[in-house]
């Protein structure tokens, strides 16, 4: 189960409400602190942007859970187009990586390690055979910057737990463009996150070719 579920609420916020520490408004509004932001609170807190409302809500079971559910992909993009502002998309792009499920320590290895990236990142690859279907991958993933370790929850999003011819099809960069994250980010991210894309699609290729 994952630890937080944005959905877009029923109503707008009321003609003259006044933020309080559990909202923020994308045009002058007040910011609540990150550790109340996208469900680190048993409170529903709520962001309100120009488009629309996004309520992130802490499931109540949440606890009962060691590895919560993830966002999936189009969970994600939607969220984003609901964001109007950029500090807000980073926001959440962080609040993605926070949920992540947490990478051992014995996983952090150079073996892991992803090259070409500014940032620390590991990558950890599961393959298991699926008769016609080939080999599906999963993948666990971590970096030491707040907003790489985003990125890579996006990817996972994307690319975890699909076949890997599924996986080579995908482009995964051109969804990064689709929803103007790439253009976001500094060089060295940019790089690093296709970095992390050719990684991911080295380990798929490998996998069809050993199940050859």
């Amino acid at each position: 189960m994952r630890r937080f579920r944005c959905r877009r609420a029923a109503k707008p916020a009321p003609a003259g409400h006044r933020p309080n520490h559990l909202d923020y408004r994308g045009t002058g509004g007040s910011l609540a602190p990150p550790a109340i932001l996208f469900g680190h609170s048993a409170t529903e807190p709520i962001y309100l942007g120009r488009k629309g409302t996004i309520s992130c809500r802490q499931p109540q079971r949440a606890a009962l859970s060691k590895t919560p559910r993830m966002n999936s992909i189009d969970e994600i993009v939607e969220n984003f187009t609901l964001l109007d502002e950029w500090d807000d998309r980073y926001r959440y792009v962080i609040e993605l990586g926070r949920s992540l499920p947490p990478l051992p320590d014995d996983a952090h290895t150079d073996a892991n390690k992803v090259q070409g990236c500014a940032s620390q990142v590991w990558l950890v690859t599961h393959v298991q055979l699926d008769g016609a279907a080939g080999p599906v991958l999963t993948f666990e993933g971590d970096s030491d910057a707040h907003i790489v370790r985003g990125l890579v929850a996006i990817l996972l999003a994307l690319m975890s737990g699909k076949p890997a011819r599924e996986i080579l099809a995908t482009d995964a960069l051109a969804l990064f463009d689709r929803i103007g994250l790439r253009e976001n980010l500094t060089p060295q991210r940019s790089n690093g996150l296709r970095s992390m894309v050719e990684r991911i699609r080295a380990q798929a290729s490998a996998a069809l070719a050993a199940a050859a």
